[in-house]
């Protein structure tokens, strides 16, 4: 049950998620798995009978899904699928996984790579260790109290008023930390809080409410739980009792994979290839994004947008046009509005040879007041009532006209609604903003006949798929930006926060949301810098702006003007040089980013990503790894100090050029143009020179920014492959050596206070 104030009214949104019923005074206990014993042992792994406390027989699977995965599955039989496995595969284990699988009377084990499965039959235990045999977690066997009477849900099966939900508990260490489960904007340690998975409208990123989903979440202890399910799953993180993680799953089996480490980094590794390796999006991409704001717009506007943006020279690669790009109460019929966009094909045009992409706001609801509804409505292309009719929802909270939720499980209408954006694309339009897509209400019925709570989750990964898909047919690129997403929403490559409010609260809970979201296996992400709703005052506006500067992708959106010359003019300056430094930096932006399209490392990463073994980079949760070496600590709050936490190493202030000992906090009072920003030192960090738009090939001609004059090695990643450098350090010469296509043509020494530069630089191509 979510938080709610006592006094605060109640609204009911008719997306909202069923309750799971609470056993009645006096019903009996959790039915949990006591004994098991062989039914066939296999190379693969395992299947057992399994007995509960109620005396049910059940069927266990302990198998390798991947190498360093284990996978366990209780259902009532051994070919029970999860109810979302109708619309969608969400895991796709490999068979060629390497496993090893060992019996004797009592104790079975299964062993993939660096993880172990142990399994003791009577009575019934199931632990996981490493390869060395340390313990990574185990079952919790329950916990009784004085009364007698078990508090949490071990491993089993449970029903209430003919509803049934399986569970499990893993027993947490006193000090382990817990990190993922999609977006989420509370304290980055997820230890003593309970996450429902349930996609939201969260109205804002302050809350336990997510746009983004994702049930997998990652420990200290050096390994990641993922459950594979689209139902309302709710884990316990130590809230109940903060011994364990309960983790109840109201679906027809209870499937998870224990995903080995030793740290988060080869966690993401292995989810990936479980799941879906993340998209990349086109370099343009990376470029800035600005809105129309959530205000009206019209054509005209959008060209004086466009001409002051180049006049003004602030970097910009794609203009985003939300949702007055239509009729307003249409909403989203697909249509341009014909008064306010009389020409959008000659605009279009226009903006391209300006060196603009243009994105257009989309959504999976249809207004009962669009010319399309009936059509699409007589057809059967909505999700239905339980009577058979169109289910008519107010997913606008009474705020727009209720819509038709365009049905994607049934292909006809999926083709419908792509042959409505089709058109679009081959007009010029580049990418769409894939919002909301979190309103599929409970008791809605699909074509396929999945239950709205069933196909709630899943429904935006549906959405977002359909229309990468004719994206990717007439565009080349599969780009979309979206707001809700699932377990492996990463296929779409670019994801942003929501609703923020304006206020460095809401700006610090964003962030904790993004490092949230990476740990969850998404690279690419987002948010609306100046935040959504709202107007930001200055010092907001210019933190914000540097937040998104320095973010995987950076867009300026807003219910106001985020456009930066109608700020003070030293605002806009500030921001613009924000940009121009992101451009800058473009060459290395775009290296790190193909490393975590190939690896899911997130590009921005919270400090225990690359530094597992310490534990206070578990606990910094308000700076972040932009790539491999460059640190960013935005300043969240007015009085504009801030407290950063250098982790293990030696950092260069990127604006003093001092050098600060790592595993401990420095305190700074930057002034308000400057982000805090260090460079680990000796890096070798490629840069372009100035633009303002991002060319769409290999990068032109780059500068090799040496941080130090030390050696040091490092991978250049273009469209065009991948250039080794290598600098070494001989007395008062630095050579570099470069082998690959990178066109480098010079090398910057970076000043750094105590370190003699080299007298002389050599590049060797």
């Amino acid at each position: 049950m979510l938080y709610r104030p006592p006094m605060a009214p109640r609204e009911l949104f008719v997306a909202d998620p069923p309750p799971l019923p609470v056993p009645g005074y006096g019903a009996p206990g959790p039915s949990s798995v006591v004994r098991a014993e062989p039914v066939e042992v296999t190379d693969r792994g395992v299947e057992l009978k399994a007995v509960t406390t109620s005396e049910e027989t059940l069927t266990v699977r302990v198998t390798a899904s991947a190498h360093g995965v284990v996978r366990v599955r209780l259902g009532s039989g051994p070919d029970a699928e999860t109810r979302a496995a109708k619309a969608v595969a969400l895991v796709r284990s490999d068979p060629d996984a390497p496993v090893e699988v060992s019996a004797d009377a009592d104790r079975i084990v299964v062993a993939t790579g660096p993880l172990r499965a142990e399994i003791t039959l009577d009575p019934w235990h199931l632990r996981f260790t490493d390869d060395s045999g340390r313990l990574l977690t185990e079952q919790d066997r329950g916990h009784v109290d004085i009364s007698g009477r078990l508090r949490t849900l071990p491993f089993g099966r449970s029903t209430v008023d003919g509803a049934t939900a399986y569970h499990e508990s893993l027993a947490a260490a006193a000090d382990e930390r817990f990190s993922g489960l999609g977006e989420r904007f509370t304290p980055l340690d997820l230890r003593g809080r309970r996450a429902l998975m349930w996609n939201f409208d969260a109205f804002g990123a302050e809350s336990d409410r997510s746009y983004k989903n994702v049930p997998l979440y990652v420990s200290s202890r050096g390994y990641g739980l993922l459950v594979d399910t689209g139902s309302p799953a709710e884990f316990d993180m130590g809230q109940s009792t903060h011994s364990c993680v309960q983790v109840v799953v109201p679906d027809d089996l209870l499937d998870y994979h224990v995903i080995a480490g030793p740290g988060p980094r080869e966690v993401l590794n292995r989810f990936n290839a479980l799941t879906s390796r993340p998209a990349l999006p086109p370099k343009w991409a990376f470029g800035t994004w600005i809105s129309s704001g959530f205000v009206r717009d019209t054509q005209e506007r959008v060209m004086e947008r466009a001409r002051t943006i180049r006049e003004r020279g602030i970097p910009c690669d794609v203009l985003h046009l939300d949702c007055y790009w239509q009729a307003e109460g249409h909403w989203s019929d697909l249509d341009w509005d014909p008064r306010a966009f009389p020409d959008p094909a000659r605009m279009l045009a226009d903006l391209d040879a300006m060196g603009f992409r243009v994105c257009l706001w989309i959504n999976p609801y249809v207004s009962h007041r669009s010319p399309h509804f009936a059509e699409a409505a007589e057809r059967g292309y909505f999700l239905r009532d339980a009577s058979g009719g169109t289910y008519v929802a107010d997913a606008w909270h009474g705020s727009h006209p209720a819509v038709g939720i365009v049905d994607f499980t049934d292909p006809e209408a999926a083709a419908w609604y792509t042959g409505r954006l089709r058109p679009l694309l081959e007009q010029g339009v580049a990418v769409f903003k894939t919002d909301f897509g979190e309103g599929v209400p409970a008791d809605a019925v699909a074509a396929n006949g999945m239950t709205g709570t069933d196909l709630h989750n899943v429904y935006t990964l549906l959405f977002n798929d359909a229309v990468a898909a004719v994206t990717r047919e007439v565009n080349g690129h599969d780009l979309v930006w979206a707001r809700s997403s699932y377990l492996g929403g990463q296929r779409h490559s670019a994801q942003w926060s929501g609703d923020s409010q304006c206020s460095f609260p809401a700006m610090a809970a964003t962030l904790r949301g993004g490092l949230s979201h990476g740990l969850s296996g998404v690279p690419f992400w987002s948010h609306d810098a100046g935040g959504f709703n709202g107007t930001p005052d200055t010092d907001l506006y210019v933190r914000w702006a540097q937040f998104g500067a320095f973010s995987p992708l950076v867009r300026f959106h807003g219910t106001t003007t985020r456009e930066p010359w109608h700020f003070a003019p030293e605002v806009e300056a500030a921001v613009v040089e924000a940009l121009r430094l992101r451009y800058r930096l473009m060459p290395y932006l775009y290296s790190a980013a193909v490393e975590s399209a190939r690896t899911g490392v997130p590009l921005m990463r919270a400090l225990c990503v690359d530094y597992a073994d310490d534990p206070l980079s578990w606990r910094a949760e308000l700076e972040y790894l932009l790539g491999p070496d460059l640190l960013v600590a935005p300043v969240c709050s007015p009085e504009g100090v801030r407290d950063v936490y250098l982790p293990p190493g030696r950092w260069v202030d990127h604006w003093s050029g001092r050098v600060h000992e790592g595993g401990r906090s420095v305190r700074l009072h930057p002034r308000l143009e400057q982000v805090p920003l260090f460079v680990r030192l000796g890096a070798l960090v490629p840069v372009a020179p100035r633009a303002e738009t991002v060319p769409d090939g290999p990068s032109g001609p780059l500068t090799l920014v040496s941080w130090g004059g030390l050696g040091r090695r490092a991978v250049i990643r273009d469209v065009d492959g991948d250039t080794v450098v290598t600098a070494v350090r001989e007395d008062a010469t630095l050579r570099v050596h470069a082998d690959g296509p990178a066109r480098i043509t010079g090398v910057e020494i970076v000043p750094v206070h105590g370190l003699t530069p080299p007298e002389q630089v050599e590049l060797h191509r």
